[in-house]
């Protein structure tokens, strides 16, 4: 029995939902720890697509427990809109699903915060809109708004009057007209009533569970160069995406972890704003984005898109503590005749094997290409390593090699039945 935590090595969408969503079948429980509904994570099993946001990317699964932990911010709108959606195919009852009294949530005033500083700044993030940043910033100051208030209608309304204060005057500033204390309660309180069934104590459930010696699987958001932290700082997330926001998010302590796990593209992609070295512009870009469907699953926002960056999967192997990865997206690739790999970065005549832990320097690197053949073919039937073209198996080899650590799951297609299977992280 183990303890596993899944988190993305790069800037995100690197097809997390997927890789939880196979490891499910080796877990009695899966918890989201850390995000909100900003995130996206894209299933796809016998060829129908689900998009998830906030419920943990196991819930396809018939038997494990679905947790939503006290380190994520629950959009009460977005969540019972997909307990609606899966309660029935899902059998998502309130045995089964558990949301932390304990996480924030995310109020209309939030998003609409979100929004109008992304519009008024003078250097915007490219934030999803979602309210996320809004929102931990509220919950770092000691004014936020969580569940166990959300199912209180009297400290609701305390709580939710305390904020609007504390924003007015910023909205004021910009003509801006927050909502009402009334108009929120009205809006929120039908979904509370949803919810209630649900809320509950995660952080005991979750340590009952580890202590019964069951296999967890924690699922987390973003990824490890958005972290708040450890990320391309402003260009970040605003909460903790590395494996040690596992620890903080859930409620058990870092001895409790057996095996971390990080998933990478076959190449790099991001959205939104911020220092991309290895970013492709023209020809070779467009064709990545097009045959890898980078759009965000949230915004429909097109991703940025590169070549694979060593440097940064180094840097998240150490901040995570990484014991392996899992690669997505290995066809993506198929059909072009030579692909490059970014094995470090020049900066100021220095070689660096790391980012740079300065975004304005990070966006003045240079990267050292090296170039590998590529590949033809379709791999989507492909189930095993060696049934894989040589040039694909080099390519793997390399990535191993350069970052110390090695690849124990290669999906080679979207839907669940498109992945290699190297090694179980339960085992």
């Amino acid at each position: 029995m183990a303890v596993v935590v899944v988190v993305g090595a790069q800037w995100g969408d690197e097809g997390k939902g997927k890789i939880v969503d196979i490891y499910t079948q080796h877990a009695d429980m899966v918890v989201r720890f850390a995000g909100g509904a900003n995130a996206g994570h894209t299933l796809v099993v016998g060829g129908k697509k689900t998009i998830l946001r906030l419920i943990p990317s196991g819930v396809l699964h018939p038997t494990p427990r679905i947790v939503l932990a006290q380190g994520t911010a629950i959009d009460p709108a977005v969540l019972v809109q997909e307990i609606e959606l899966l309660r029935d195919s899902c059998g998502l009852t309130s045995e089964r699903l558990l949301i932390s009294d304990r996480a924030h949530i995310v109020l209309p005033h939030h998003m609409q915060i979100d929004a109008l500083r992304e519009r008024t700044a003078a250097q915007a993030i490219g934030t999803t809109k979602r309210g996320m940043g809004p929102v931990y910033q509220d919950k770092v100051a000691r004014r936020g708004v969580r569940v166990c208030d959300l199912v209180n209608p009297e400290r609701f309304r305390d709580r939710v009057r305390e904020n609007l204060e504390a924003w007015a005057p910023f909205a004021r500033a910009y003509d801006e007209t927050l909502p009402s204390v009334d108009e929120i309660e009205q809006a929120y309180r039908p979904l509370a009533d949803k919810l209630a069934p649900y809320v509950g104590n995660a952080g005991v459930a979750i340590y009952e569970a580890v202590r019964e010696k069951q296999n967890v699987l924690f699922e987390g958001a973003q990824a490890t160069l958005l972290d708040v932290d450890h990320g391309t700082y402003p260009y970040v997330t605003s909460s903790s995406t590395v494996a040690g926001g596992a620890s903080t998010g859930a409620g058990i302590g870092p001895t409790a972890i057996d095996r971390v796990v990080g998933i990478t593209k076959a190449y790099a992609t991001r959205v939104g704003e911020g220092p991309f070295p290895t970013e492709l512009f023209g020809h070779v870009g467009d064709e990545l984005r097009k045959a890898g469907h980078e759009f965000g699953s949230v915004t429909g926002r097109p991703r940025r898109c590169g070549w694979l960056d060593l440097p940064a999967l180094r840097y998240a192997v150490r901040v995570n503590g990484l014991d392996s990865f899992a690669m997505t997206k290995l066809d993506v690739l198929c059909g072009l005749k030579n692909v490059a790999l970014c094995v470090a970065y020049e900066l100021d005549g220095e070689r660096l094997d790391e980012p740079p832990p300065d975004a304005i320097d990070l966006a003045r690197v240079k990267p050292v290409y090296e170039t590998m053949p590529g590949w033809d073919g379709d791999l989507s039937e492909v189930r095993t390593i060696e049934e894989l073209p040589r040039s694909v198996r080099a390519y793997i080899d390399r990535v191993e090699r350069e970052t110390r650590c090695p690849i124990k799951l290669l999906s080679v297609g979207a839907d669940r039945e498109h992945t290699i299977a190297l090694g179980n992280p339960f085992a």
